[in-house]
């Protein structure tokens, strides 16, 4: 319960500090900073991954609709495990620990998932 709770205040967080801009972003690399800008170019993609992470957390959050929730974040979490591995390899570890907590999340909710795979 307090794995889940976290990580939903900290994506909830995460969507709000996009929005909003309250907390400053860490110093990139050169590849890094210029796949943000290229997402930030698009005007669209920052506000949508934004709110997705903002209604998946507060569902975590809430314990309302987890399964829902793990199937909207799957995409983000793994895109944050990708680009630290890719781009910004130094932030590598808090990408597997999304990925692993997620993993147990999912895993914990099987049943929630077979029919999905039928």
């Amino acid at each position: 319960m307090g794995l889940r709770i976290l990580i939903g205040l900290m994506l909830a967080m995460s969507g709000l500090n996009k929005l909003f801009g309250f907390m400053p972003m860490p110093e990139m690399s050169e590849s890094g900073s210029t796949f943000m800008e290229a997402l930030n170019h698009a005007k669209y993609i920052i506000p949508s991954i934004a709110i997705v992470e903002i209604i998946g957390g507060i569902l975590l959050v809430a314990n309302r609709a987890v399964s829902f929730a793990l199937i909207i974040l799957a995409p983000i979490i793994f895109n944050i495990f990708f680009f630290h591995i890719f781009l910004e390899p130094e932030g590598v570890g808090a990408g597997i620990i999304f990925v692993i907590v997620f993993s147990w999340f999912a895993w914990n909710r099987k049943h929630d998932f077979t029919s999905l795979f039928k």
